[in-house]
């Protein structure tokens, strides 16, 4: 891969979470103004291996640490995994 298709994934990705994010939001006005939405949601701040888990409710919590923790785990092995086949 070269620099330029790597610079166009970035911002395609970061298109993509912006236009994620848009729709949750629209999502949520439109099930608060008929009365029955509620609002349940989590996140994680990964610091190298470390995760900081935050969210309103066990369930989300408890998704969220699954995650980050499967998302840490596919990190680390994917560090090890290209130290190896780059030596």
């Amino acid at each position: 891969m070269d620099v330029n298709t790597l610079y166009a994934l970035g911002i395609a990705l970061i298109f993509a979470g912006t236009l994620t994010i848009l729709a949750a939001i629209i999502l949520l006005f439109i099930s608060s103004a008929k009365g029955e939405g509620k609002v349940k949601g989590g996140g994680a701040i990964i610091i190298g291996p470390i995760p900081i888990i935050f969210g309103t409710d066990k369930k989300s919590l408890k998704t969220v640490l699954i995650l980050s923790l499967l998302l840490t785990i596919l990190l680390t092995v994917a560090t090890v995994i290209i130290y190896f086949l780059q030596r």
